[in-house]
């Protein structure tokens, strides 16, 4: 198990092409840490603006009476991809991880494997 700025710093160096990460409390908007980002990427600000794209999905699958799970939501924009995921389990129950990379320098598939494994080990 680990931390949330353990967790963070590995998402930055294990993820060619991260271009900042953070652990959110997707019920309030608040991040719990930040990583990365830059004078035109505030991650405070991106990772709250976020948390109403999973509260919607959540709504509507509610509406919907799927009885599943997000797994990760993407939102591709033109030069990045933005991952989102939701942490499962007892310790995460409200949180969430959103990380950004680079299109041009990352690996989707490696990026959402590695965000994953780092969705299970996180300890809060």
């Amino acid at each position: 198990m680990t931390g949330v700025e353990v967790s963070l710093k590995t998402l930055l160096t294990e993820i060619e092409g991260a271009l900042g990460a953070a652990v959110v409390d997707y019920t309030s908007g608040m991040a719990l840490g930040t990583l990365g980002g830059g004078k035109n990427l505030d991650l405070s600000v991106a990772a709250a603006g976020n948390t109403d794209v999973i509260r919607a999905k959540m709504r509507t699958m509610e509406t919907l009476g799927l009885k599943d799970k997000i797994e990760d939501i993407l939102i591709t924009l033109g030069t990045q991809y933005h991952l989102i995921r939701p942490v499962a389990g007892r310790s995460g129950n409200g949180l969430c991880i959103y990380v950004i990379i680079d299109k041009a320098r990352s690996n989707l598939a490696m990026a959402r494997h590695r965000l994953r494994q780092t969705e299970e080990q996180l300890e809060v």
